[in-house]
């Protein structure tokens, strides 16, 4: 039960940072993996070669400072946004090993797809009151904040599963809450009653 837990925590942790950058948990887990330090699932050891490790740096890298740009983010984010989510899938799959495959693919691809998909939104939505209220000029600073997000989370979800699936679930009510409050236009806090 615990080696199940766990490979929740991995690969949920790692689906919901794919969430803020695309690439960041993919070669996290590379490296982890390539290290000893994190196994991967059948039919998913080509994420911990070599060649696989340099493409993942190398987009990681591009991804990184490309965010840094106020209006080429917005741009990025129309291909980040199903980026994302595909990458949330195969990052849980890869990891999730105490799973039968057909409950895996279940669990990744409910799972490890909208976590990646809810943070993508929640940092899209972030980015765009961002522009709005400061034309962008604030965009470097909420990228570095979804960097920062991308390899914490990742690593949590290497080092400490069962935190970050803990972490997942915490961010992904912050993420529901802030989105009604959008889409709703509810208050954070509602007015007092007199």
């Amino acid at each position: 039960m615990i080696e199940l837990l766990l490979a929740l925590g991995a690969g949920l942790g790692l689906a919901a940072a794919c969430g803020f950058r695309v690439f960041v948990p993919l070669l996290v887990a590379a490296v982890a993996s390539r290290s000893g330090h994190l196994p991967l699932s059948n039919g998913f050891s080509w994420l911990a070669t070599t060649p696989a490790i340099v493409a993942l740096g190398c987009a990681t890298l591009l991804e990184l400072a490309a965010y840094t740009f106020p209006w080429v983010d917005h741009a990025l984010d129309t291909v980040a946004t199903p980026a994302a989510v595909v990458a949330g899938i195969l990052a849980s799959a890869a990891v999730m090993v105490d799973l039968p495959p057909s409950l895996r693919w279940a669990v990744s691809i409910v799972g490890g797809g909208a976590a990646a998909g809810l943070v993508q939104g929640a940092s899209v939505l972030l980015r765009l009151k961002s522009t709005a209220f400061t034309g962008g000029l604030a965009n470097p600073l909420v990228a570095l904040v979804e960097a920062i997000g991308g390899v914490g989370v990742a690593l949590l979800a290497v080092l400490l599963p069962l935190v970050a699936l803990i972490a997942v679930v915490v961010l992904l009510v912050v993420v529901f809450r802030g989105a009604g409050r959008v889409v709703f236009g509810r208050p954070a806090h509602p007015p007092p009653s007199s």
